[in-house]
């Protein structure tokens, strides 16, 4: 009789566990083109970034050749006496 007990909880615990895994695995097709989705996305984030590093060292050597050129100036504006 314990046994057909025991039984009966452990079948009833199954059940439920399998009509708990079922929305879940419903969904599975949906999560995975999610993932694959959120994956290129990563993937372009990551290009931008790197454009966007490869645009400010661009932009700090530019800002150094200003520098430079500006000294230049202040340097043939001083020979002149301006």
């Amino acid at each position: 009789m314990v046994i057909w007990i025991v039984l009966g909880v452990v079948l009833f615990a199954l059940v439920m566990l399998a009509l708990a895994v079922r929305p879940v695995v419903a969904r599975l097709p949906r999560l995975r083109r999610s993932a694959v989705a959120l994956q290129r996305r990563a993937a372009e984030a990551e290009s931008l970034r790197s454009a966007a590093e490869d645009l400010q060292a661009r932009a700090e050597a530019l800002q150094e050749r200003a520098a430079v050129a500006q000294q230049r100036v202040t340097l043939i504006k001083a020979k002149r006496g301006e």
